[in-house]
């Protein structure tokens, strides 16, 4: 059996730069910064307490790693029960974890058509890559949620991973 270190932020970002050394397409980098963050999937104490109560009207954002030279994010989204995203896609590739609670996706197209949804729980992984990114994320559990976010941008200098948002 493989040894993993511990999951850190230290070596979360560590990992996410050894995955996106490799050359290869933004599908690829998901996939492999989605194996590192699978890896090194931290606990919801990466938050303060303060941080992983959340906010009453709205999803919020905590950011908790610049790549100083701008090929990474890493952010933490809590959600409390209810709260969900507009329809948007993003700026670059994106890999998610979520470290507490469930979170429900909606997949769709350019057209607005539903292609398909999944739960996702603690310790779940996933990413993807434009095209085919267009998304809307829902806490639909009764406790808040919590997932880690590593976006393939500085997403304080573009202000957001998102690119468009749709009605």
């Amino acid at each position: 059996m493989p040894i993993t270190a511990p999951a850190t932020l230290t070596n979360l970002t560590a990992a996410v730069r050894e995955a996106i050394a490799v050359d290869t397409n933004w599908v690829g980098t998901a996939e492999l910064v989605a194996g590192a963050l699978r890896a090194h999937l931290p606990e919801p104490d990466v938050l303060t307490p303060a941080q992983r109560e959340g906010d009453p009207d709205r999803y919020v954002g905590h950011t908790l790693h610049i790549e100083p030279d701008g090929t990474f994010s890493i952010v933490a989204l809590v959600w409390r029960p209810g709260q969900v995203t507009r329809i948007h896609d993003h700026l670059t590739w994106c890999v998610f974890g979520v470290v507490q609670g469930v979170e429900h996706e909606e997949l769709f197209d350019a057209e607005g058509r539903r292609l398909g949804s999944s739960d996702n729980y603690t310790g779940d992984v996933s990413g993807f890559a434009p095209p085919g990114d267009i998304h809307r994320v829902h806490n639909i559990g009764d406790t808040t949620a919590i997932s880690i976010h590593v976006y393939g941008t500085d997403v304080t200098r573009s202000g957001s991973s998102v690119r468009r948002y749709y009605d």
